[in-house]
């Protein structure tokens, strides 16, 4: 049977705010050119492998603000996640286990009631 951890709840919203940061993070950087800078395309086709980018224009420094905003944000949450007071009171291998079930508390589906909505 598997251990049950009673994550408290500032915890739980501190690793809940981490995945969306994160998600929210990828999602932005999909979406910009592939460099901050300008920077013209290249094409090499001389290795073992084919290698091309187009150009890229840049970010603007709006965008370059957002990118750092959540970065700082991501740390900030990191920070406050691992070195949260809650660990203190696990130890050894137990924690890995814990931590590993904190990072997916998000993706357990609700438990069954048994009701019909």
């Amino acid at each position: 049977m598997a251990t049950t951890y009673d994550f408290p709840s500032d915890l739980l919203a501190g690793q809940e705010e981490l995945h969306q940061v994160r998600a929210e993070l990828s999602a932005l950087l999909k979406r910009l050119p592939w460099s901050v800078a300008p920077l013209p395309g290249f094409h090499e086709d001389n290795g073992w492998r084919k290698v091309e980018r187009a150009a890229s224009p840049g970010w603007s420094a709006d965008e370059q603000a957002e990118v750092e905003k959540l970065r700082q944000r991501e740390r900030e949450l990191a920070v406050f996640v691992t070195t949260h007071r809650y660990w203190t009171h696990v130890t050894g291998s137990e924690r890995v286990e814990a931590r590993t079930r904190l990072k997916h508390t998000h993706d357990t589906p609700p438990e069954d009631t048994g009701r019909e909505d």
